[in-house]
């Protein structure tokens, strides 16, 4: 981490380089609750999405583009994912980074999400992430290795997944749109290249926000999500 990540006792944790100065919560339904976090860098503001029991020890963090946002791509699949998962009891968290586009900020709120759900009570976290946030998802996975599962990603960038060999054999879905015209399939290619593995399915005509695949990365990620869960559990 950075942002002055280091303090006298050594290294803090993500909630602690925040530097969280008030917070304050609301429910929105029954199973969705937004924090906001007042840090000195700007407000942090998360969708929790909460089952009524949690079934699962696995949760899901999502996380947007260099604009930021928490629908995600497709038609709002982050949120369709957040009610659907609630409904087996999975726990997710839709972040609006404090400062789209800085890489080492959004990576700093993305491992604070990350350790919310791990002291909710989940064991390991499902990192997701478009576009630029899928640099963003690679990097607290090699980051926090210990805590996540698998990382699934949307038509990512290339630009700061040099580390993605360090994700160390951990499960990654990768989609991408053969007709995206702001970051073009070869970008998750290279990264799958760095890794050195990852499932990589090119979505025929679609673009960026991949909306012609709403529907089938919903289903195929719900799918991998199951072998994650059986994995975690057993």
């Amino acid at each position: 981490m950075t942002e002055s990540d280091t303090g006298q006792d050594g290294l803090q944790t993500p909630l602690d380089v925040l530097g969280i100065m008030a917070s304050q919560q609301g429910l929105l339904s029954p199973t969705v609750r937004q924090v906001e976090m007042y840090t000195r860098r700007g407000l942090l503001s998360l969708l929790w999405h909460e089952p009524s029991e949690l079934t699962r020890n696995v949760g899901i963090v999502m996380v947007g583009g260099a604009m930021g946002g928490t629908l995600g791509p497709g038609n709002g699949l982050y949120n369709d994912f957040g009610h659907s998962l609630a409904e087996y009891g999975v726990p997710s968290i839709r972040l609006s980074y404090r400062a789209p586009n800085d890489m080492d900020s959004c990576c700093v709120d993305a491992a604070a999400a990350v350790q919310l759900l791990i002291g909710s009570g989940v064991d390991r976290v499902v990192l997701m992430g478009h576009s630029f946030g899928g640099a963003v998802a690679i990097r607290v996975a090699v980051g926090l290795s210990e805590m996540v599962a698998g990382v699934v990603t949307f038509a990512t960038q290339s630009a700061g997944c040099e580390i993605a060999g360090g994700l160390q054999g951990k499960p990654l879905l990768m989609f991408h749109g053969d007709s995206d015209s702001i970051l073009p399939a070869e970008a998750s290619e290279m990264v799958r290249t760095i890794a050195g593995y990852g499932d990589l399915r090119i979505m025929q005509g679609d673009d960026h926000l991949l909306t012609n695949s709403h529907d089938h990365m919903f289903e195929e990620v719900l799918k991998w999500l199951k072998n994650i869960f059986d994995g975690v559990s057993s």
